[in-house]
């Protein structure tokens, strides 16, 4: 089995095109006004805090995606 190597630039900072900028920005207003109905659903506690943190995790993840391939080379 071959195993993944990741780009040179994986960890560096990644500069979004102007088309990407406006693609995480869809990505977080969706993703804010699913956490707001989920939210919405559960009590206060411990619970709703690891949730929403698993959320936001989620959002930053999403912004990755949107900038970059699997293994870490700069999307065009």
């Amino acid at each position: 089995m071959a195993s993944m190597r990741l780009h040179e630039s994986t960890f560096g900072y990644l500069k979004p095109t102007d088309t990407q900028i406006d693609e995480m920005q869809a990505a977080r207003e969706l993703t804010k006004e699913y956490a707001e109905k989920i939210m919405a659903l559960m009590p206060d506690g411990a619970d709703k805090t690891y949730v929403v943190r698993r959320i936001r995790e989620t959002a930053m993840w999403i912004n990755v995606a949107i900038t970059r391939e699997a293994d870490g080379t700069p999307r065009g």
